[in-house]
């Protein structure tokens, strides 16, 4: 075997250069080749490339041959190879998985990108872009977050576009108003002997299911389809229970878990004594902590299925992708 390794890196040593200048090829090296059936490993010549594409797409110069000088080759695909930055950093064009944020709140993670109208959109959480409720349309979006260092305007990405306004359990809704108002014409009407009187029809508990928001990048090419470790999306799926699911995220990078529970309705804190109630819920086990608000979460296959918002130690709460798209305008 260690002579088999030495002779393919005398070889590499030699054609490295010509492989490289293949189009499509991004990275070459010594690996071990397996068989089929896993059980033998030979060493060969391995050539990275950006995309693995049938020989029938190839010119003859693109190709790969099977053996250089008696050393099998092996090609893998790798997609193209990036400098990469921390998560926390400054990045442009911006990925999903890192640090973003309202002007006024600390930091949570660029989910992902949807398209609208033709229009590329930032996806995440209403608590990281509109500062759970108190911001306006149009405020400024910073990369990285405020947490992170980042500064207005320098680090200004995008704009708030529009969020999904939740509804905290005790707060002032439209009913208690409207109560409020139907109660201040009963007593004028009473004043002015009026028999007729006013109702409203109702004062209870407003569930949400989600919390999300969408920002509009001020310059398209300064936001990546790209999620950090995992790629682009492929499509949108329904997470089911016990779908493989993972997420890339600010604080704790990539993660892999399992969908435990469907139909969750779960009470979330926000700071300050707000509580709001979230109803058609997906909920994982340990895979996110703070700062990971946010996050686009994605089955095994690449497909989008949920929106990560809340946890604790051992718990992830997970927007459905389809209450998602529905709250923000996406279609019914």
């Amino acid at each position: 075997m260690r002579d088999a390794i030495q002779i393919a890196r005398t070889v590499l040593a030699a054609t490295r250069a010509d492989l490289l200048r293949r189009p499509n090829v991004v990275a070459t090296g010594v690996g071990l080749k397996r068989s089929a059936g896993g059980s033998d490993a030979t060493p060969c010549i391995v050539c990275s490339v950006a995309e693995k594409l049938g020989a029938s797409n190839l010119s003859l110069r693109a190709r790969i041959p099977d053996q250089l000088d008696g050393v099998p080759t092996d090609v893998v695909q790798t997609g193209r190879l990036r400098a990469l930055a921390a998560r926390t950093d400054r990045q442009r064009p911006a990925p999903g998985g890192v640090s973003i944020g309202h002007r006024a709140v600390t930091a949570g993670t660029l989910g992902c990108l949807l398209e609208k109208d033709g229009a590329r959109l930032i996806l995440s959480n209403n608590h990281v872009l509109a500062n759970s409720n108190d911001a306006r349309p149009g405020d400024p979006i910073l990369q990285p977050g405020v947490l992170d260092g980042g500064r207005h305007p320098e680090d200004h990405l995008a704009d708030l576009a529009a969020f999904a306004p939740i509804h905290f359990i005790g707060a002032p809704s439209r009913w208690s108003l409207a109560r409020a108002t139907a109660e201040i014409a009963n007593r004028l009407a009473r004043l002015f002997g009026s028999r007729a009187r006013l109702r409203a029809t109702s004062d209870r508990l407003v569930e949400n299911l989600v919390d999300a928001a969408l920002a509009r990048p001020l310059r398209d090419a300064d936001v990546s389809d790209e999620i950090l470790e995992i790629g682009s999306i492929v499509d949108l799926a329904s997470a089911e229970l016990g779908m493989g699911i993972q997420k890339s995220g600010r604080t704790t990078a990539l993660t892999r878990g399992e969908i435990l529970q469907v139909d969750v309705t779960a009470d979330v804190e926000y700071g300050g004594g707000r509580v709001a109630r979230f109803a058609d819920q997906l909920l994982a086990g340990p895979m996110s902590q703070g700062g990971d608000s946010g996050s686009a979460v994605l089955d095994d296959y690449g497909r989008l299925v949920g929106l990560l918002f809340a946890g604790s130690e051992n718990t992830t709460v997970i927007n459905r992708i389809e209450n998602v798209l529905v709250a923000l305008g996406f279609g019914s």
